[in-house]
């Protein structure tokens, strides 16, 4: 399932090539046809990302919301757009129209297709602020206030390993951030939650805004200390379809990066957990360590 940085590239790319300008709207799947006519032949405002949803803002308070899921894909490509292809649900097309802003008239003409979504639905400006409301705070957002999230973990039994994963606690971290955040916190994923320290979860949500705009910029997760890198270690560069340079994520067997042991796995809030025994130990409850 796509992480939160690929939605924020996602919202990125649908502002720079269709946000000012009237677009066509359509359906050639046939699931979102009558949602589609409300909006062809309206203006773009905007596209943003809250966690791993997508809303694509259109006038008169209307958006698309998206949510890509396990085997949802949207492209955005610059053209004019062939016969669609396989099961496009929403199809948006460029017009070379604009309201106002001249210099959106001026664009290359673009399209967009989105296929496979678990959630593809004609919002209101009201249910798009409930939607927003129950999420938690996305460190790729300006506006994020890690309070909120701290809230949650601090009063919690739960693993924070499915705490991360929570979208209502944490928008926009999957199982790749999830894993390799906690590695280099040396965290054991089966700690509860309530054990953090306040420093600790801080620290943890600095690493993570960090990973996560890096993802932003490259369109993949590298989460590998300058030290550890494959030119670094001498070692082959990482091959997998997910990309990008990991300590565990996908790497049950292999040897630690860092130490040397062998990564272990198990399930955990439904998805494979990666760890190191070694530099991940369970975490031993002392009388009196308790966070402050």
């Amino acid at each position: 399932m796509p992480e939160g940085h690929t939605l924020h590239r996602l919202a990125g790319s649908l502002r720079d090539h269709f946000a000012g300008q009237v677009v066509e709207v359509s359906s050639p799947q046939g699931r979102f046809v009558e949602s589609a006519g409300v909006v062809d032949r309206t203006e773009v405002v905007g596209a943003d990302a809250f966690g791993k949803h997508l809303l694509i803002g259109f006038e008169a308070q209307r958006y698309v919301h998206v949510h890509l899921g396990l085997y949802g894909k949207l492209e955005v490509r610059e053209g004019a757009p062939p016969p669609p292809v396989g099961q496009v649900r929403l199809r948006i097309v460029s017009t070379g129209k604009a309201r106002v802003d001249a210099a959106a008239a001026g664009r290359h003409p673009a399209f967009a297709d989105l296929r496979g979504a678990t959630i593809c639905e004609l919002v209101s400006e009201e249910e798009r602020g409930a939607l927003v409301a129950r999420l938690g705070p996305d460190p790729l957002r300006d506006d994020a206030d890690p309070a909120r999230a701290w809230a949650r973990i601090s009063r919690s039994r739960a693993p924070v390993g499915a705490l991360l994963m929570d979208q209502e606690v944490l928008g926009g971290v999957g199982n790749v951030y999830r894993a390799e955040l906690l590695f280099r916190h040396r965290m054991h994923p089966l700690r509860p939650g309530r054990t953090l320290r306040r420093g600790q979860f801080l620290a943890m949500w600095t690493d993570l805004v960090q990973l996560m705009q890096d993802g932003v910029g490259t369109g993949r997760i590298d989460t590998v200390r300058v030290e550890h890198t494959p030119e670094a270690m001498g070692r082959a560069p990482r091959r997998d379809d997910h990309g990008g340079e990991v300590y565990v994520y996908r790497r049950h067997g292999q040897p630690c990066l860092v130490c040397g042991a062998k990564v272990r796995t198990e399930v955990l809030a439904a998805r494979n957990l990666f760890w190191c025994p070694r530099c991940q130990p369970m975490f031993r409850s002392r009388a009196g360590n308790r966070r402050p």
